[in-house]
């Protein structure tokens, strides 16, 4: 538990007036004196990149709103003007289209780490629950924001999602009518995905405060993945600034030069080009697809040949990662000490890539093509349906089975004391380390 005292002191009359009313100067200053583990590697870096991320999101959207009419027979004109005739308007709309696409890299990265690290367990699981609420406001802003542009893609991607709701016993047709604000999708339908997309980065950026406390509170994991005692605060630990800030700035200069190069080199590699005709409710896309983030769980819809089925698993899969706390059995945080979960991670992050793969594909379209394959209830075996479903039942074993399992069975690596002894002792002196204690282990 952190347990950081203030060491901040007012220096003018303002600040001693403001600090006794709302010491939000405090607040910054106590962050910026945080004590953090000296051994966070770079891929701690992806929480300073996500908020940069999340800022320009919003005042580029903002901006965007400005110029924006949300009304069938003008939103799609209203886009093609921003490009044409609104000074810069091209780059604040590639900055937001392209964002979207880099605030998900990283926060695949971001849950990926802490995956591997055990960051979501004790003490930690608020931070994890409060990062997976921002994590499904993500993907409903990114959702409500594709349907605006008002293509073709946008356009059925919206008749398609939407529908599933209707999928709900009982409850499912009257919030899909309240939802689109009639029986289909019109006029109302695009008002009222407008006003929440608009409203949802505002309740992200309150959910991130929220974070960020419960992180001050519970104080920062690291890579060894053990609780630093009081006694070794000194030598364990650094003030995140200025250490901490140069290190994330790198970091985002690196990842700016990334997200330059979609923005000013391949501003629709991430998008469809379907999206480039105005949407038309008489004419069905050959295949309808959502944006290449949301494509995991969209296979994961597919996958299941019950459309209410499918609509449990897509959002379970979501689902499950708030549990995800009380489903880890195993007393040891960090992945780097157990060598048999590592092999079962690495192979769930190449499940991860093959959902979106598959979720990008037909159906029915041969994994292999030429090879006839064997036909099995309602589908080709060689079909990339029996291949998502394949990658659906080991996504779901992993967190169900594989983890409480595991955790249970396999013998971790001997844990380091403290987060200097890897470093100071050697390699050569590691495999003599003794086992932490469970009061370490966490």
């Amino acid at each position: 538990m952190s347990e950081h005292e203030s060491t901040y002191v007012p220096k003018t009359g303002v600040e001693k007036w403001l600090d006794t009313r709302l010491p939000i100067i405090r607040f910054g200053a106590d962050y910026m004196s945080l004590p953090t583990p000296r051994n966070l590697n770079y891929w701690w870096t992806f929480g300073g990149i996500l908020a940069l991320c999340l800022m320009t999101q919003i005042v580029t959207g903002i901006v965007l709103a400005m110029h924006y009419t949300p009304h069938v027979d003008m939103a799609f004109a209203s886009v093609e003007r921003i490009m044409r005739d609104v000074n810069g308007g091209w780059l604040i709309r590639y900055v937001h289209a392209n964002g979207a696409s880099m605030f998900f890299i990283a926060v695949y990265l971001h849950m990926l780490r802490g995956l591997y690290y055990g960051s979501y367990k004790a003490p930690r699981e608020m931070i994890w629950i409060i990062g997976c609420v921002i994590f499904f406001l993500m993907i409903a802003t990114a959702f409500l924001g594709y349907v605006l542009p008002w293509g073709q893609m946008s356009f059925w991607g919206a008749e398609v999602i939407t529908n599933l709701i209707g999928a709900i016993p009982v409850i499912g047709e009257p919030i899909l009518i309240w939802l689109r604000g009639g029986p289909a999708i019109d006029n109302a339908t695009l008002n009222r995905f407008f006003s929440l997309h608009y409203l949802l980065p505002f309740a992200i950026l309150g959910c991130v405060v929220l974070h960020l406390w419960a992180l001050h509170s519970a104080g920062q994991n690291n890579p060894v993945g053990i609780l630093i005692p009081k006694d070794r605060t000194k030598k364990d630990m650094l003030p995140f600034h200025p250490y901490f800030t140069l290190k994330d700035g790198f970091a985002i200069i690196l990842f700016l030069l990334l997200f330059a190069i979609f923005v000013f080199y391949q501003p629709n590699a991430l998008g469809h080009a379907d999206n480039y005709i105005p949407a038309n409710p008489l004419q069905t896309p050959a295949h309808i697809v959502p944006e290449w983030y949301m494509l995991p769980f969209y296979a994961i819809l597919r996958a299941i040949p019950d459309k209410f089925g499918g609509v449990v698993a897509m959002f379970s899969a979501i689902g499950v990662l708030f549990v995800l706390p009380w489903l880890d059995t195993s007393k040891v945080r960090s992945m780097r000490y157990r060598p048999t979960m590592r092999s079962f991670f690495f192979i769930f992050l190449v499940v991860g890539v093959g959902l979106g793969w598959c979720g990008g594909q037909l159906p029915d379209a041969p994994v292999i093509p030429g090879f006839g394959g064997v036909v099995l209830l309602d589908g080709n075996l060689n079909s990339y349906l029996w291949l998502t479903r394949l990658f659906t039942a080991y996504y779901f074993l992993f967190f169900l089975v594989i983890m409480p399992f595991v955790g249970l069975k396999e013998t971790p690596l001997p844990i380091p004391a403290t987060i200097s002894e890897p470093v100071l002792t050697g390699a050569d002196a590691m495999p003599a380390l003794a086992p932490a204690s469970p009061e370490k282990k966490g």
